[in-house]
C-alpha cells in the first residue's frame, strides 16, 4: 500500500498522476473512489434504443469526425457507430484528442444516455470500452441479428454458446459502473483499468480496524470492501463496501487526533496558577457587568487547564458578542501573575488595533500600566516598532495584541506562556506553530471562533482540543432583526432600503454598508467572484463545500452606483451625492489602506464623528460600535453564509435594536438566494451553521486554511454520519489510551501515518 506508483505504473503514467490527483502511492490509487455508479442498461439493438434511457451496445465505429462550435470557442468530436442494424452517433465537446482512441474499425460497449438531434439518435460523453473482451464475444450474435434463445419462433436459432455469451453480457451491462473523478489525461474508464491493476498487485491489505470490532458491527473486512467499491457485483456490495470504509476513515481519523492529543498531553509546560487578590480579582472588580454563567464556566476549564503543567490545546465558540474576548484577557492575566507573557493574534491590523483599545479600556490605568498592553503590526513605524519590541524581549509587555507580524523573526518573548489566537479560520496551523515556537517551553494555547461549528465538524477538525461553548449572550442587548431586500422580484425595494437607513441616522445611529469590491471589478480578498463561488468564504471556516448552480448575479440590477459587484468607491460617491444623505459624514475602510489610515476611520467611527461607513469585510470580526444600528450589505449573494452571519454581528451591540438588510439579485428558489435567506430567517449562528452544513453537502471538512494544504474526507459525511463519528471515537479512545504507540495495532499506525501529508501536517501542529 506504501510503494509508490511508478514501481506499478511507470513514471510515465505515476508523474502525471500525482500532479493531476496528488496521487503518489498504491494506497492514494485505491482510495481514489467512485464518485458515482452507473447501471449500464440492458444491452440493446440500436433500431430499438430507447429515448432519454441509459443503454449500453455493442457496436463498430464507422466515421470519426470534428467540426467547430458556431457560438463559442471549441469543437465538438463526432462518431458514427453501427451495430449492423441501426447507427447512433457519439458526441463529445472539445475532447478531439479522443479520435485517436475512436478510429474506424474498432468495436467496442459503448454506455450512456439516449437523446435525439436532427432525427439522429445520440450518446452524448459516452463511457467506452473498446476491444473489450465481452464484445469480441458478440461477433458472431451481432452478425446473426439479436436472437432471443428462449422463443422459438425466432427467426434466427441460438446456441448454446450464444446463451452464454449472451449471459455473459446481461451479467456485464446489469452491474453497476463506477465513474471517478477525472481529467483530461485519465477518463474514468482508464481509471478504472489503473485500480484493477493495483487492486490485483495488492495482496489483502492489512486492516486497520480490530477484527472484533469488525464483527461487532458486522462490516465486512478492509480488503473485501476496497473491492467491492471498486468492483461491485451489485449496488448491494457499494452500500455495504461504502459503510465499511466509512467507518475505516472515522476510526482513523478519531485514532490520529486522539494518538496527536495524547502526545501533546506528554509534553510538560509551566503551570500559571491565579492568586488570590491578584490581577484577576483586580479586573473582575472593575467589570462593569456581571459575567454570564457561561462565560464563568468555560473561564474556569481555562483557569483549570492554564494551572496544570499540561500544555492547554481549547478551541472556544461562541456567538457573535458573547464575551469570548474578555474570557481570553481573563486567561492572559493568570498568565500574568507568575510574569509570564501572552500573545493574542489577530487576522486583521483593524481587528488588532480594535483588540488593544478594548484591552486597555478593560484594563484600566493601573492595571495597564503594569502589564503594558502592545501592539505589533506590520503597517507600524520603525520608531514604534523598535519600542514595542523592546518592551516584549525584556517581559516588560505581559499583553502582546497583533497580526501576522507576531510570527516575524524579529519578534522574541521573554516569556511566552499563551497564544490566543483570534478568529481560527483566518490561520493556518503553520502560523499558530510559528507563534508557539517563540516559547521556552510549549506554551498553552487557546483558539477563539465566532464562527459556530457543528458538533461533529468540531470533533472531526478539532478531534485533538478540548471544546468550549458560549452560547448565552450578555444582558442589555435589543437585538437584531434581519430581512432580504430582493430586487430581482422587487426592483424598488432597494430605494426604500435607502430610506431606512436614513431613518437610523435620523435617530442619532450610525450605519455600515458592506461591498464586496474595493473599486469597480476589483473584489476585495476572500469575497467571491460571483454568487455561485460564495461558498467558497465558507471554506476559510474549516468547512468546505461542493458547487452551487449558478444563483443570479448582481450585474442583472440595475443600480444607482454602476453595474457589476457594488464597490466602496462607487457606493461612497453615491451617498456623498444623494440628497438623502445630504449633510451626512461618509467614510470609506477597505483592506488596501494603510494600516494609521485604517485605525483613523475606525476610531472616528466609533466616536460618532461618522455617520455612515462604507467598508468591505475588513470589518467581519471584532469592530465594536455599539451605536451603529444597520448595517445594509450590498449584494449578499456574494458572501457565504458564515461571513454574512459575522457581519450582521457588528450591528445590535448596545441598547439599540439592530436591523440588518440583505440586498440581493439572485432568483427566489436558487441556491445562491437561499443562502441569504438562510441567514435573514435565524440569528441562531449554530442552527444557522448546522443548515448551512446540510445545504452545501459538505466535502473537505480539513479544509486549505486550517490543513495548510490539501486534505478532504473521502468518504465521510459529517451531517449525514454523526452516528459513525460517535462510534469510532468511543472505541479508538481506549484503544489509544492503552496502547498510545498503536504497537498492538501496527495496521492502524500504518494508516494514520499513510494520512495525506497536509492531513498529517494539520494533525501535528493543531
Amino acid at each position: 500500500m506504501d510503494d509508490g506508483l511508478e514501481a506499478l505504473v511507470g513514471s510515465r503514467v505515476s508523474k502525471p498522476l500525482a500532479k493531476d490527483f496528488g496521487m503518489r502511492t498504491v494506497a492514494d490509487l485505491l482510495h481514489h473512489f467512485p464518485r458515482r455508479y452507473q447501471k449500464r442498461g440492458e444491452l440493446t439493438a440500436i433500431d430499438e434504443l430507447p429515448i432519454g434511457e441509459h443503454v449500453t451496445l455493442v457496436a463498430d465505429v464507422r466515421d470519426v469526425r470534428e467540426r467547430k462550435m458556431r457560438n463559442r470557442r471549441g469543437s465538438i468530436l463526432e462518431v458514427v457507430i453501427s451495430d449492423g442494424r441501426g447507427i447512433v452517433t457519439l458526441t463529445f465537446f472539445n475532447q478531439a484528442w479522443r479520435a485517436t482512441e475512436l478510429r474506424p474499425g474498432k468495436r467496442g460497449t459503448f454506455a450512456g444516455k439516449t437523446s435525439m438531434y436532427r432525427g439522429v439518435v445520440q450518446l452524448a460523453h459516452p463511457e467506452y470500452q473498446l476491444d473489450d473482451p465481452t464484445a469480441q464475444a458478440f461477433d458472431e450474435i451481432i452478425e446473426r441479428g439479436f436472437a432471443d434463445p428462449d422463443d422459438p419462433t425466432a427467426a434466427t436459432p441460438s446456441t448454446g454458446s450464444d446463451e452464454r455469451r449472451r449471459a455473459q453480457a446481461r451479467e456485464w451491462a446489469e452491474r453497476p459502473m463506477p465513474i471517478y473523478p477525472a481529467s483530461a489525461k485519465f477518463t474514468s474508464w482508464k481509471i478504472a483499468a489503473l485500480v484493477a491493476t493495483a487492486l490485483d498487485a495488492v495482496d489483502g491489505p492489512d486492516d486497520p480496524v480490530p477484527a472484533e470490532v469488525r464483527r461487532e458491527r458486522g462490516l465486512m473486512g478492509y480488503a473485501e470492501a476496497l473491492r467491492l467499491l471498486h468492483s461491485p457485483e451489485t449496488f448491494a456490495d457499494v452500500h455495504r463496501a461504502r459503510d465499511a470504509l466509512r467507518f475505516t476513515e472515522a476510526f482513523v481519523l478519531q485514532a490520529a487526533l486522539l494518538q496527536q492529543r495524547a502526545a501533546m498531553r506528554a509534553t510538560p509546560s509551566t503551570a500559571r496558577e491565579a492568586i488570590p487578590g491578584g490581577l484577576l480579582d483586580r479586573l473582575d472588580a472593575r467589570l462593569p457587568f456581571e459575567r454570564t454563567g457561561d462565560q464563568v464556566l468555560v473561564g474556569d476549564d481555562i483557569a483549570r487547564d492554564i494551572a496544570g503543567e499540561v500544555p492547554m490545546h481549547r478551541l472556544v465558540q461562541g456567538e457573535v458578542g458573547s464575551g469570548k474576548t474578555l474570557v481570553a484577557v481573563r486567561a492572559m492575566l493568570q498568565v500574568a501573575e507568575s510574569g509570564g507573557q501572552s500573545a493574542l493574534l489577530a487576522p486583521t491590523e483593524v481587528l488588532a488595533a480594535q483588540h488593544h483599545r478594548s484591552i486597555v479600556e478593560m484594563l484600566g490605568p493601573e492595571l495597564s500600566a503594569e502589564l503594558m498592553p502592545t501592539l505589533v503590526t506590520g503597517g507600524m513605524s520603525t520608531s514604534d516598532r523598535r519600542r514595542a519590541l523592546l518592551r516584549i524581549v525584556t517581559g516588560d509587555a505581559r499583553l502582546v495584541i497583533g497580526t501576522h507580524a507576531l510570527l516575524s523573526d524579529w519578534v522574541d518573548f521573554f516569556d511566552l506562556g499563551l497564544v490566543v489566537v483570534d478568529e481560527q479560520h483566518r490561520f493556518g496551523v503553520e502560523q499558530r506553530e510559528q507563534l508557539r515556537a517563540k516559547g521556552r517551553t510549549p506554551p498553552h494555547l487557546l483558539v477563539l471562533t465566532a464562527t459556530p461549528i457543528p458538533r461533529t465538524v468540531a470533533m472531526t477538525v478539532f478531534g485533538d482540543l478540548d471544546i468550549s461553548t458560549i452560547a448565552q449572550l450578555p444582558s442589555g442587548r435589543a437585538g437584531i432583526e434581519s430581512f432580504v431586500v430582493g430586487t430581482s422580484e422587487h426592483p424598488r425595494w432597494l430605494e426604500r432600503a435607502w430610506e431606512r437607513v436614513a431613518e437610523e441616522l435620523s435617530r442619532g445611529r450610525q450605519a455600515f454598508i458592506v461591498c464586496p469590491a474595493v473599486v469597480a471589478g476589483e473584489l476585495e480578498d476572500g469575497v467571491a467572484a460571483s454568487a455561485d463561488e460564495a461558498e467558497a468564504a465558507d471554506n476559510e471556516r474549516g468547512i468546505a463545500a461542493e458547487g452551487f448552480e449558478s444563483g443570479g448575479d448582481a450585474t442583472r440590477t440595475e443600480k444607482p452606483f454602476g453595474p457589476g459587484p457594488a464597490s466602496v468607491e462607487q457606493v461612497a460617491a453615491f451617498l456623498r451625492a444623494s440628497p438623502l444623505f445630504r449633510g451626512r459624514t461618509v467614510a470609506e475602510l477597505h483592506g488596501r489602506l494603510p494600516s494609521d489610515e485604517k485605525d483613523a476611520v475606525m476610531r472616528a467611527f466609533a466616536a460618532g464623528r461618522t455617520d455612515l461607513l462604507v467598508a468591505t469585510t475588513v470589518i467581519e470580526v471584532g469592530v465594536n460600535v455599539p451605536n451603529a444600528s444597520v448595517m445594509l450589505v450590498l449584494d449578499a449573494e456574494r458572501f457565504g453564509v458564515s461571513q454574512l452571519h459575522q457581519l450582521r454581528g457588528r450591528v445590535g451591540r448596545g441598547e439599540h435594536a439592530g436591523l440588518c438588510l440583505l440586498v440581493t439579485s439572485s432568483e427566489p428558489g436558487t441556491p445562491a438566494r437561499g443562502r441569504v435567506d438562510a441567514v435573514a430567517s435565524t440569528l441562531d449562528g449554530f442552527e444557522l451553521a448546522q443548515r448551512d452544513l446540510e445545504l452545501r453537502h459538505e466535502g473537505d471538512v480539513l479544509g486549505t486554511a486550517q490543513s495548510g494544504g490539501r486534505s478532504s474526507l473521502k468518504l465521510l459525511r459529517v451531517v449525514q454520519d454523526a452516528d459513525v463519528i460517535d462510534d469510532a471515537r468511543a472505541v479508538a479512545g481506549p484503544l489509544v489510551d492503552a496502547d498510545p504507540a498503536l504497537r498492538s495495532v501496527p495496521a492502524l499506525a500504518a494508516a494514520i501515518r499513510r494520512l495525506h501529508d497536509a492531513q498529517r501536517e494539520f494533525l501535528g501542529k493543531s
